[in-house]
């Protein structure tokens, strides 16, 4: 971690003033949804068998400092990411090599793009897909340099599942709410000013949204009412995050469902007579109506454990064949591939001028890219290699392999031997290695499941944006019918911690309290 940029903060709190704050913190989040279900280590089964108990999300109780600058460039940066992934979705020649790399060592990769292939066999029968994604950020400060500029590095770019716009929202509203409250010390009057309240769950409803309007009237041989369907996970434990934005979007007058992925082809069926393969959804609840699903909000199905047989697999093919627009589509999950960014970021790459040909937007958005390497023959991944197996020089680096969620990065030192571990040296190219980046120290504290930890902590900027595009590039801005920045997601972890997924319980929701360059200076 590099030295502090930031002004000495937060304030001291009287044991008075921390009794009073996390009382209020506590019931204001759940009444107001900034909740989640308690892990199973917190609440045994036998005291919740049925699984309907809810405590705050982990979250902090200060908003974390943030220099003004570097959010304004995060969030002016993110229609041009939006628009990267998706032509790179778009570019399925230059998609399918780099996925060739990985299928021989990746199954889980490979079983995505076999799908593809299926449905491109039988024929494709919606040319529209839609993004909600989400591209992480963390402050870089050059260790070798005191004097350097902060800067914002991309940790990476999530394009399933990208998780917390509705607890995102909620978080900001709390912190808020503490001020107004008069739950922090007289003197601490910032907040006001330069606190950021996340527009995320309306911003996300709206690209949803603008799926659901778009695609049409029903495909069905008698017309039958439409509807968004998310695909979850069950248990959820993130359950209050999907609701803030399912209910925003109830209140946009939309019909929205839930229903948990290993039960979609018990209740979803697709009419094997109708050549445009319209979804059709059947409540358990209501069997007596069923409805023409418009839009799939995958909230589950990106990662490997969820796909423990073939009858996972026909349900990912069940859904992509349909008529349906998918939050992802199969090309735009593999997009989000850590393959894929290292490949626009390994330093001398020039692929990154394939989707983004203006300099205006091309540059700054390549500034945001650590270096990043393969693992494989090439001269970068020979050097790469070298490195990793090094336990000096990988200290400032981390393995990543091709996956969503936290929990399956290796860091520093820990690297040589997990390489070892693995045996099959052809295993390797399944990973990726970055340079670490090197966030500034800043100091809060974080409350999770009732046990406030105090100390340095480390914040990762999460901006969204939604998009919607068309295959045929005739239509919109190549293909770009929507195209939109949609608010952030702040997440905080201590020090310590290598990892920063909320669900995967590293991190806390957090939000911005945004300070401006001179006072960066003034700490100098």
């Amino acid at each position: 971690m590099a030295a502090s940029i930031y002004p000495d903060y937060p304030p001291d709190l009287s044991p008075e003033q921390r009794e009073n704050l996390l009382f209020t913190l506590n019931d204001w989040s759940i009444a107001h949804g900034l909740a989640v279900r308690p892990s199973s280590t917190f609440v045994g089964e036998k005291t919740d068998p049925s699984g309907v108990l809810a405590v705050t999300a982990p979250v902090t109780l200060f908003p974390s400092l943030f220099p003004n600058n570097l959010f304004s460039h995060a969030k002016a940066l993110q229609r041009a990411y939006n628009k990267l992934y998706a032509a790179i979705s778009m570019d399925e020649g230059w998609l399918g090599q780099i996925i060739q790399e990985l299928i021989e060592v990746d199954e889980f990769i490979a079983s995505l793009w076999d799908i593809h292939l299926a449905v491109k066999k039988e024929g494709y029968v919606q040319d529209l897909s839609l993004g909600l994604f989400r591209s992480d950020y963390m402050i870089h400060i050059e260790p070798s340099t005191s004097s350097s500029n902060p800067q914002i590095k991309q940790v990476e770019f999530n394009t399933i599942a990208s998780s917390f716009g509705g607890l995102s929202r909620q978080a900001s509203l709390l912190h808020r709410h503490l001020l107004s409250a008069k739950c922090y010390p007289e003197h601490f009057s910032l907040i006001p000013r330069n606190q950021q309240t996340s527009p995320s769950i309306e911003q996300l409803a709206n690209g949803l949204s603008a799926g659901h309007q778009r695609y049409g009237n029903s495909k069905s041989s008698t017309p039958l009412p439409l509807c968004i369907l998310f695909i979850v996970q069950s248990p959820e434990r993130n359950i209050f995050d999907q609701r803030h934005i399912e209910y925003y979007l109830q209140n946009l007058g939309h019909t929205v469902f839930r229903l948990p992925f290993d039960l979609v082809k018990t209740h979803t069926s697709i009419p094997a007579s109708n050549p445009f393969r319209p979804l059709i959804y059947t409540p358990p609840n209501s069997p007596s109506i069923s409805y023409e699903v418009t839009t799939l909000y995958f909230r589950a199905g990106y990662s490997p454990n969820e796909y423990t047989n073939s009858t996972a697999w026909s349900v990912r093919l069940h859904l992509e064949r349909s008529a349906a627009i998918k939050c992802p589509s199969i090309l735009t999950h593999l997009a989000g591939s850590k393959k894929v960014q290292q490949v626009l970021a390994t330093p001398g790459s020039r692929h990154l001028e394939r989707f983004l040909s203006d300099p205006d937007i091309l540059d700054p958005v390549r500034r945001t890219f650590s270096a990043i390497y393969p693992l494989d023959d090439s001269p970068a991944g020979r050097e790469a290699i070298s490195i990793a197996l090094d336990p000096e020089r990988s200290k400032g680096y981390v393995l990543k392999p091709q996956r969503e969620g936290g929990g399956n990065n290796i860091y520093r030192g820990n690297i040589p031997p997990f390489l070892k571990s693995l045996g099959d040296e052809r295993k390797w190219k399944g990973y990726i290695l970055m340079e670490l980046i090197e966030p500034p120290a800043q100091r809060n504290s974080i409350v999770r499941e009732g046990v406030v930890k105090t100390g340095e902590v480390i914040c990762e900027l999460g901006v969204y944006g939604t998009c919607l595009w068309s295959h045929n590039t005739d239509e919109g801005d190549y293909g770009m019918i929507h195209n939109s920045e949609a608010g952030y997601l702040l997440r905080t972890k201590g020090r310590e911690s290598e990892e920063g997924g909320v669900a995967a319980g590293f991190g806390a929701v957090d939000s911005l309290l945004l300070i401006d360059t001179d006072e960066i200076e003034a700490k100098k």
